[in-house]
């Protein structure tokens, strides 16, 4: 498992390096309109993976901690009902930037 971490973390920072290049020069037939419209999609498609990663997450841990002391468990749900609205919101600043850029 930490073989693909690795793996991944180095095809990163290669991408990161040749994306300059890459953009040095207007493409030939593509509109920037058409590339911003894909790099939304994909802004957006990473924000909300991550915001589905982090929410199961937190269920779980607030469910494993309502499992382990019943007694807390309305502080435990007040706590998890926080910790997803904050989760939830920067997805939704993301969109508004996304919104504001496009």
């Amino acid at each position: 498992m930490k073989k693909q971490w690795v793996w991944m973390l180095v095809m990163l920072v290669v991408l990161t390096m040749f994306a300059p290049a890459a953009f040095a020069q207007e493409p030939a037939g593509a509109s920037s309109k058409a590339l911003s419209g894909i790099a939304v999609g994909f802004g957006m498609a990473i924000a909300a993976f991550g915001c589905g990663l982090a929410q199961g997450r937190i269920a779980s841990a607030a469910c494993e901690g309502m499992a382990r002391n019943p007694g807390a468990a309305g502080a435990i749900r007040a706590a998890m009902i926080l910790g997803l609205v904050f989760v939830e919101t920067l997805v939704l600043f993301t969109l508004a930037m996304i919104a504001l850029k496009v």
